[in-house]
């Protein structure tokens, strides 16, 4: 059964307190790892099973990589610019039904900037009125306009939203 029957109709909405984003970048030759509070989220399901919208919001401003210097370090302006811009969302734009999933294409927003991004999306579990559904993908920062010496910070940022959702 392909994910798009196995969600009834309906608006999803996710529960936050229940609900995570984490993401991974190289840092100086290592992987550098981090977690980001999910503050919104909803996805909305057709009528025939289709994935019509997602939307997501994430609080950078409480952005934590386990090295407070480093979470300072990621509110510059030439990072992330955390004071002027202490979210990032997500809004789908299409959705197409791959295997038990959806390959996902969407606007990404950070910095006050708005990029293209893909990935895919996936139902790990549903139990009836609740679900859980997993989001990867890849951002290239240049996109952002984050400039830093591949060295020093990754070129790809892997992001992992697992968000528990019910409908609403």
């Amino acid at each position: 059964m392909t994910a798009t029957r196995t969600l009834t109709a309906g608006v999803w909405q996710a529960d936050t307190s229940r609900s995570t984003a984490s993401f991974q970048v190289g840092n100086l030759g290592r992987k550098t790892r981090g977690t980001v509070p999910v503050t919104a989220g909803t996805a909305e399901i057709g009528a025939d099973g289709a994935l019509l919208a997602v939307h997501g919001t994430l609080d950078l401003d409480s952005i934590d990589t386990g090295v407070a210097k480093r979470d300072l370090d990621l509110r510059k302006p030439g990072l992330l610019d955390l004071d002027r811009h202490p979210t990032m969302t997500f809004t789908a734009t299409s959705a197409q039904v791959v295997g038990s999933g959806w390959h996902v294409v969407g606007t990404l927003t950070a910095r006050g900037v708005s990029a293209e991004i893909e990935g895919t999306a996936e139902l790990s579990s549903v139990d009836g009125a609740e679900a859980v559904l997993t989001a990867t993908a890849r951002l290239d920062r240049r996109t952002l306009g984050i400039r830093a010496p591949g060295f020093l910070i990754g070129r790809y940022v892997d992001i992992t939203v697992t968000a528990v959702i019910a409908r609403s």
